[in-house]
């Protein structure tokens, strides 16, 4: 539903309808608002960081905390690395040049589509997908070990739950910022956030299988 709702997005081409609502023909007015571009952008991005550090506290501790085995909890962390990765690869690599630099709101590119991935708008691009928004949806798979539990393994779904409604809360609120900042196409959070849930859910259900392999290959190997 995600999925549908993000390419129909990019097809009706809401982005530009949204941002000429938001910008002005000389910019954008709350591009350097403090509370915007301090505390939900700076901030923010700094609050992620040190959640990154504690993961990585939590991952190595030899006890089962949280609920979960050592190895699952790798397996997050490495989830959440793969997501950051491919979101900035795109970036690296993207031509699409931010709203602000459109000349629509005073800049010098003009608008192209971030799929027509041949054709420069004329600006520095990197802008396509949503980097900020990245830091919070990156961090999707920590609610599948309670919603998508291992075979055999009795959960509440509880910590789930709550897992997700902040990644989705926040990173919505972190995309929302740089739109209307004019970092940012409303798209541009869309994709980060399809990106993210996709090798969240398929790298989780492929680290299971490695997962559950592994225990029977030590078992295989420690019989006589």
């Amino acid at each position: 539903m995600l999925l549908a709702a993000t390419v129909g997005w990019d097809l009706l081409g809401l982005d530009m309808a949204v941002m000429l609502h938001i910008g002005t023909p000389t910019g954008f007015p709350l591009q350097d608002n403090w509370w915007l571009s301090t505390v939900l952008h700076d901030k923010l991005r700094l609050v992620a960081q040190l959640l990154f550090v504690v993961m990585l506290v939590w991952a190595s501790w030899p006890m089962r905390t949280g609920g979960l085995p050592r190895r699952e909890r790798w397996l997050l962390v490495g989830l959440v690395v793969a997501s950051l990765l491919v979101v900035n690869l795109i970036k690296l690599n993207s031509r699409t040049s931010c709203p602000w630099d459109l000349h629509a709101f005073g800049g010098d590119a003009r608008y192209v589509s971030h799929w027509l991935l041949n054709v420069g708008d004329g600006g520095g691009g990197r802008c396509f997908p949503g980097g900020h928004a990245s830091s919070a949806f990156a961090f999707f798979a920590l609610c599948l070990p309670w919603l998508c539990p291992p075979s055999g393994s009795q959960r509440s779904r509880a910590p789930g739950w709550r897992w997700l409604f902040l990644v989705l809360t926040v990173g919505l609120v972190a995309g929302v910022t740089q739109t209307l900042r004019g970092a940012h196409h409303p798209s541009h959070t869309l994709w980060t956030l399809v990106i993210c849930m996709g090798i969240s859910i398929v790298g989780w259900a492929i680290g299971q299988r490695w997962l559950q392999a592994r225990p029977q290959a030590s078992a295989q190997a420690g019989k006589p």
